[in-house]
Parts: C-alpha cells; structure tokens; sequence
C-alpha cells in the first residue's frame, strides 16, 4: 500500500515550511520530498510529484518550477488568502487549486481582537514599563482609550468580519459594517450590526476601523489619504487582511500628523517591512508578523484540508475549497 501512495512537493521544515509536529499529516497519504531536496535533483524528482502543498506562500509557483513537474495535478495552499497564484494561469494549465477559507476564521477574528485591544489599553507599552531595568513605574503615565461602549467599523462582513463582531458584541460595542452585499437582517440582529452602504460613513463615526477584506483588483490600496482623512483624529485602524489594501505611505503620514491615532496591523507591504521603513519606529503603531492563523490547532486544520482537497483531486472527485477563476 506503501508503495500507491502519491508523491507530493512541499516547502520542508522549519522557516517558512511545515512545523516539524505537523508532517506525520503529509507523510501519512504522501511520499514526500522537500523542495531543498528536490531543487537538488529536479530531473529524478520531477516527473513523479503530482501535488504541490504551499505554506506561507512558498514554494513560489513560476514557470520555471512548474516547468520541472510535468506531472502535477493539483495545487494546494495553506490560509485563505491566493493573491500570490495566477489563478487563471494555473486553471489554463490544466492544474486544480483549493485552499482553506474557513479554517482561519476564528484565529484571525481573535487576532484582530488582540490588536485592537492591545493598542487601545497600550499593552506593549505597558510591558516595556514593567520590565525597564530602571521603571519610573507610574502606571498612570500610560493612558489607554476605553474599548468598551466604541463604535467598531468592519470593512469586509465575510467570515471572518462576520466572527470579529461577534466577539465585538462581547465589548458592547456599536458595529456598523460595510461590505459589498448586505448580510442577511437575521445576521444583523444577531450581532446588532448596522450596515453602512456608504464606506465614508463608517469611517466617519468609527472609533477602531478593522480591515477584514480579501485582496483583489479593487481593495487594493482601498484605505488611502482621502479615506484616512475621513477617520476620526481619535481613531485606530486595524489590518488584518493584506497589506497592499492600505497605501501604507498615506498611513505613515496619517499617523505622524496626528490625522488618526495608531494603527494595529497585522500585514505588511512586503512581508517582512524593511529594517529602515518609519512604520518601524512610530511609537503609535503596533505590527505582528502576519500571525492571524498562526495558531497549532489552526495549522493542523489547516494541513488535514490541503491533505483532503489534493487526494480529491487526484481521484477525480469533488474538491473541497475548490478556486477557480472568477
């Protein structure tokens, strides 16, 4: 039975590969080859790899790789997010494609929860006071902006906009929401949500505006100089979708004139920012290295649907979390 099983290509272990606990998932429908490996030797390896499993967006699927596997089937990527594969390319290629929208949803709806309520009450700020060799240790030096009772702005009500207010609700905050259709009335009491159909309006009145939006054609540099300007002097934006949905020149901008007060972000534009980019050395920015899924049991999810997906498509059936070009 060993021997039926099909070959996969995947990042390896390790930086910007697989966590060394989650393999044994592959390993037990693939023979597997890391891509160090294979890179070593592509004429040997190449023609038996029907599966490509990416994670972090690595390997990157150009030419010139998938020109090595003659015999790949399908392509799999771990998260949501696919700005990083030419869709209609790899379609026109003959290639399936799945990825896994749902999976991250409560992760990344709890990561935009801890940005905002780290950047409100000033948590780093107040760890870096705790532990100083040297602490003035006045806690009351440190002035947070209350969470409770806001008015939260989710631009992009999918999934995970959708569990963000869920959690928003808790905080008793006033949600309103723009999206591109209007979610159901039952969604809406639900979480006591208020659409917005004009984007400048929630901008507007929000206290926190989180990003929760995919990546495409049209969100790409959405929030810009005008739609900063429009967001309250008192207000935080959040961003845990793309970085390129901001136009992050506007938002150094923004924040060192005081036209909005800090940003949370979780995403970036490139990934990681360069060592020198004044995103870095604002004191009223928070940034995380793109950690909305990272936690083990999201992964782990994560891998079984790829796992899933790619045998579906090597049988010919049904493919979970299918894409396809729009």
């Amino acid at each position: 039975m060993e021997d039926h099983k099909p070959w996969a290509l995947f990042p390896g272990v390790g930086v910007d590969g697989f966590l060394e606990d989650l393999v044994d998932i592959i390993h037990q429908h693939f023979h597997t080859i890391s891509l160090e490996d294979f890179l070593s030797k592509p004429q040997l390896h190449g023609p038996k790899i029907q599966v490509l499993l990416l994670w972090n967006n690595h390997p990157a699927v150009d030419p010139s790789l998938l020109s090595l596997l003659p015999s790949l089937k399908v392509i799999t990527n771990a998260g949501a997010g696919i700005d990083h594969l030419d869709v209609p390319y790899l379609a026109g290629l003959g290639l399936k494609m799945a990825n896994t929208p749902a999976v991250v949803g409560d992760a990344t709806a709890d990561m935009a929860m801890a940005l905002l309520l780290a950047s409100a009450r000033k948590i780093v700020e107040g760890h870096q006071l705790a532990v100083h060799p040297k602490p003035s240790y006045c806690g009351l030096d440190i002035y947070g902006t209350e969470v409770t009772g806001s008015t939260l702005g989710i631009l992009g009500m999918g999934s995970i906009g959708f569990k963000i207010t869920k959690r928003a609700k808790g905080f008793d905050m006033k949600i309103l929401y723009h999206n591109r259709n209007r979610r159901s009335v039952e969604d809406e009491q639900e979480v006591g949500a208020s659409y917005c159909e004009n984007m400048d309006d929630l901008l507007k009145e929000s206290d926190f505006v989180v990003l929760a939006v995919s990546l495409t054609p049209e969100t790409t540099g959405l929030i810009s100089r005008r739609e900063l300007t429009a967001m309250k002097p008192t207000a935080t934006l959040i961003n845990i979708s793309r970085g390129p949905v901001v136009d992050q020149d506007a938002l150094v901008e923004a924040l060192q004139s005081g036209t909005i007060q800090a940003a949370a972000l979780d995403v970036t534009y490139p990934e990681p920012l360069p060592r020198d980019h004044p995103l870095l050395s604002l004191p009223n920015v928070l940034i995380t290295p793109h950690l909305g899924g990272n936690t083990i049991a999201t992964l782990r999810r994560m891998l079984q649907e790829n796992v899933e997906s790619a045998l579906a498509a090597l049988k010919g059936q049904p493919i979970p979390n299918e894409v396809k070009p729009k």
